[in-house]
């Protein structure tokens, strides 16, 4: 337990921080979830689409240190590659 008045005000602190953190966490799953929903649904506008959104939440939350850079590169690049392999298969 926190014995100084800083200590305390640090553990609060801490505390708003990890719950933005975790919506930002959630908010940019979710757009990951959508990606890989329009890859398996074989539907490369959708997904073309869905990643264009995503891209950008994976990069803001490298930004903001939810996740690291890289894996957050490693993420898009991923899954563009994906798209990318739906394009070169006939459509069904």
């Amino acid at each position: 337990m926190a014995n100084t008045k800083s200590a305390k005000k640090a553990t609060r602190v801490i505390a708003r921080r990890t719950e933005i953190n975790k919506a930002r966490r959630s908010r940019m799953r979710g757009t990951v979830r959508k990606v890989e929903e329009a890859i398996t649904s074989g539907d490369q506008a959708a997904a073309l689409a869905a990643l264009q959104a995503a891209e950008p939440m994976l990069m803001r939350s490298a930004q903001k240190g939810v996740l690291h850079k890289k894996t957050a590169s490693r993420k898009v690049s991923r899954l563009s590659a994906r798209i990318a392999k739906l394009a070169q298969q006939p459509s069904a």
